[in-house]
C-alpha cells in the first residue's frame, strides 16, 4: 500500500444499538442470512441437476443465485460478528477486500438483471428466434461479460480507495467498507474518487435499468398483441415470467438509485446503512422466494429434485 497510509485497521460503527435489541437484531438477520444460503442454494442446486431446467432464463437465475449468496456472505457475517462484540474491527487490507467484493458482486447483479431483461424480450417479441439468438455460447458469453464488467469496476473503486492517505481518525460510520463513508476519512482531496463514483457507477448502474426499462416498452407492446392472439394460459405464463423479473428489479434497483445516485460524501450514514442492508441482507432472501412462488415450473422441479433425492437416500 501507499508509504502515506498510517491507518492500519478501521473501526466499523455498524448498527450498535442498546444490549436487548442488539440481540435481536442479530437473530433476525442470522436467520435471513441462512434463508438467503438455502433458497439460492436450492435455486442453483436444481438448476444445476434437473435437464429440464437448462434453458438461459434458468441458467441467467442460477448466476443471479451465486451472486447473492456472495453478495450476502462479504457483508452479513461480519455485520452479525459486529453486534456480538463491542468493537469491530477490520484491517486496512481487508476492508479493501470487502470493499472490491461489495461492487463486484453488487455490479454484476445490476448487469445481470438487464441481460435477463433481454432474454424476456427475446422470448416474447421474437419467439421464433429464440433459440438460434439465445443459443448456449452466446449466454455464457453474456454471463461473462457482465462479470468482467463488474470486476474491472470494482477493482478500479478499490484501487482507486487503497491509494489514498489515511491518517486518522479510523471510525466507519458504517457496517461495511463502503466508499462513501471511507472517503469521509481521507486525508487528501477525494474528487477524482468522486468523479469516478459518480460518472463510472451511475453508467453500471443506469446502464443496464435504462435497457429495462426500453425492453419492457417493447414487451409490454407485444404482450397487449399478445393478449389478442393466444389463450389466456400463454398470455398469462409471459407475464408470471415479466413480473417476477420487474419484480427483483425494483428490490434491486430502487435501494440502489437512492444510494448512489446521489454521491456526495455527506452526513447520512443512517440512510445509507439501513439502504445497504436492504440490498445486501434482505433483497437476496426475496429472490428466491419471487422466482419459486410465482414460477409453477420451478416449485415442479423442486419437488422433482429433492423428491428423487430423498427416494434415492431413504
Amino acid at each position: 500500500m501507499d508509504n502515506q497510509t498510517k491507518v492500519e485497521q478501521f473501526i466499523l460503527l455498524g448498527l450498535k444499538n442498546d444490549l436487548k435489541l442488539q440481540y435481536i437484531v442479530f437473530t433476525f438477520f442470522l436467520l435471513l442470512y441462512m434463508a438467503t444460503l438455502v433458497g439460492n442454494g436450492t435455486i442453483v442446486i436444481v438448476a444445476l441437476a434437473e435437464p429440464r431446467l437448462h434453458s438461459p432464463m434458468y441458467f441467467f437465475l442460477g448466476n443471479l443465485s451465486c451472486l447473492d449468496i456472495i453478495h450476502s456472505t462479504v457483508t452479513v457475517p461480519k455485520m452479525l460478528a459486529g453486534l456480538l462484540t463491542e468493537l469491530q474491527t477490520i484491517s486496512f487490507n481487508g476492508c479493501m477486500v470487502q470493499l472490491f467484493f461489495f461492487y463486484f458482486m453488487g455490479g454484476t447483479e445490476g448487469i445481470l438483471l438487464g441481460i435477463m431483461a433481454y432474454d424476456r424480450y427475446v422470448a416474447i417479441c421474437n419467439p421464433l428466434r429464440y433459440t438460434l439468438i439465445m443459443r448456449k455460447e452466446v449466454c455464457v458469453l453474456m454471463a461473462v461479460t457482465a462479470w468482467l464488467i463488474a470486476f474491472f469496476h470494482a477493482l478500479m473503486h478499490a484501487v482507486m480507495t487503497a491509494h489514498l492517505p489515511f491518517c486518522g481518525p479510523n471510525l466507519i460510520e458504517h457496517f461495511v467498507c463502503d466508499i462513501k463513508p471511507l472517503l469521509k476519512l481521507a486525508c487528501e482531496s477525494i474528487h477524482v474518487n468522486l468523479m469516478l463514483l459518480s460518472i463510472v457507477t451511475s453508467s453500471v448502474v443506469m446502464g443496464p435499468f435504462i435497457f429495462i426499462l426500453f425492453s419492457y416498452l417493447y414487451i409490454f407492446s407485444s404482450l397487449h398483441l399478445l393478449f389478442k392472439v393466444q389463450s389466456q394460459n400463454g398470455w398469462q405464463k409471459a407475464f408470471s415470467t415479466c413480473g417476477s423479473h420487474l419484480t427483483v428489479v425494483a428490490l434491486v434497483y430502487i435501494p440502489v438509485l437512492f444510494n448512489y445516485m446521489l454521491p456526495t460524501v455527506g452526513t447520512s450514514s443512517q440512510r445509507d446503512m439501513i439502504i445497504t442492508l436492504i440490498y445486501s441482507a434482505i433483497t437476496p432472501v426475496l429472490n428466491p422466494l419471487i422466482y419459486t412462488l410465482r414460477n409453477r415450473e420451478v416449485k415442479t422441479m423442486m419437488k422433482v429434485v429433492f423428491g428423487r433425492k430423498m427416494f434415492t437416500f431413504c
